[in-house]
């Protein structure tokens, strides 16, 4: 059984693993962000999932930041999982990872097509140079291990 850390990975991408990692986290996350569901309820008979695990990832959530637990906007004695906005920033990561799985997961094509609300146009995700604004292939990034903090404080 693999754990949930990696102590040894001075890794942005570990460590957002750690938080986003898990079976069913970033399906939550989707359908919090796509389909605006709050309620556990909602949540469970959407995506079929067990009571146990779906207690353990909300509950997860709140602890890290991603989502606030508070009382439903109906007066009701329900509970809602509002995504924060660290919660909502997990959105062009779920867009990169669906295009992704369109591509190489999806036999018989995309089962969902993610539009633009204002003009319905197909959204897609693009990786940007900050400072000549310039769309980067995969091919024309490369990782740099010696940039310090003061750097990223200026580049994002």
């Amino acid at each position: 059984m693999l754990g949930r850390t990696y102590e040894t990975q001075n890794c942005s991408a570990a460590r957002a693993l750690e938080i986003v990692g898990e079976r069913w986290s970033l399906v939550i996350i989707r359908h919090a962000l796509f389909r605006d569901i709050t309620r556990f309820g909602d949540f469970q008979r959407c995506l079929g999932i067990s009571r146990n695990i779906l207690t353990a990832r909300l509950d997860w959530f709140v602890e890290q930041g991603l989502m606030v637990r508070q009382p439903h906007v109906d007066g009701s004695a329900y509970q809602e999982y509002v995504l924060t906005d660290k919660g909502r920033e997990l959105q062009p990561v779920i867009v990169a990872l669906t295009h992704w799985g369109d591509r190489w997961a999806a036999p018989d094509g995309p089962p969902v097509v993610l539009r633009h609300a204002e003009c319905g146009g197909q959204v897609r995700q693009h990786t940007v140079c900050d400072d000549c604004g310039e769309q980067v292939t995969i091919d024309a990034v490369e990782a740099d291990p010696t940039a310090h903090r003061s750097d990223t404080a200026t580049h994002g």
